[in-house]
């Protein structure tokens, strides 16, 4: 099976920064048409400038957790490249939860950006990757869903309990969706990150510095890694090198999970 996604369209969500603008880059850098789509249009536009404006990128700036943003997003995507063969669902929203605070509203938050979000806009790619299988009369993969997800939905930690719960429930939408859409020969898998410098850890390692030693000390493989080494995963995960899985969250974290999680800070 090949590794390469060289002239198929993905779509990948959060792509102004971090996580999302690395798999963008790779993919994009691969040869396979890349629409970036993010909230923040100036940041958005800012990476995508490399790129000549008749070339295999686009950009589509928007609030996915509106339904009629997502109908357009995938009319765009259509619009430039004709079809959609991969959906990097990499946008994510992490806050921290008070979760004694009866008035705290970081759990519904974080429910709508990293599960909701998500879960509809599969939903519609999965119903256009449907409709090209069915226009194309082949029998091979009719698409890949990749759901960015995070060791958190497996460890215990009470000021990221919102985020934690958003993830575990990302984690099995996946199996659920990959379940319902393997008759359709549509995978859905994830990667569950840790030790990855992400937008949001760089971000709290500005505030806290003393953090990346922490972190680093328990990681076993002694280091964060960058964006790009997440986004091979993502890759593999969206080539037909992995045409025989679906509904399984890769964990990629430097061995941080084989680690007493009550002793490590959950990012």
């Amino acid at each position: 099976m090949s590794f390469s996604i060289s002239g198929k369209t993905a779509i990948v969500t959060g792509a102004a920064n971090g996580i999302g603008l690395a798999i963008a880059l790779e993919f994009a850098d691969q040869g396979a048409n890349v629409m970036m789509v993010d909230m923040d249009d100036k940041q958005l536009r800012k990476e995508a400038g490399n790129f000549p404006e008749d070339g295999n990128v686009r950009v589509f700036s928007g609030d996915l957790r509106e339904r009629l943003t997502i109908a357009n997003l995938l009319s765009a995507t259509i619009d430039a490249f004709d079809r959609v063969d991969i959906l990097v669902n990499a946008s994510r929203q992490m806050l921290r939860t008070d979760p004694l605070d009866i008035k705290d509203d970081s759990i519904s938050t974080m429910l709508d950006q990293n599960l909701l979000t998500p879960m509809r806009l599969s939903q519609a790619v999965a119903k256009r990757m449907i409709k090209q299988a069915d226009e194309d009369g082949d029998e091979g993969s009719a698409g890949a869903i990749v759901n960015m997800s995070s060791i958190s939905a497996c460890r215990t930690n009470p000021e990221l309990m919102g985020y934690s719960m958003a993830t575990a429930a990302l984690d099995q939408m996946t199996r659920g969706l990959a379940t319902a859409l393997a008759p359709h020969r549509i995978r859905v898998n994830a990667v569950a990150f840790g030790s990855v410098m992400s937008a949001s850890l760089k971000n709290t390692l500005k505030e806290f510095p003393s953090y990346r030693e922490d972190i680093e000390s328990h990681t076993p493989l002694g280091r964060i890694a960058p964006p790009r080494e997440l986004a091979d995963t993502v890759r593999y995960l969206s080539s037909d090198a992995s045409g025989f899985m679906t509904g399984q969250v890769v964990t990629v974290d430097g061995g941080r999970t084989l680690i007493d999680p009550v002793t490590s800070p959950a990012h």
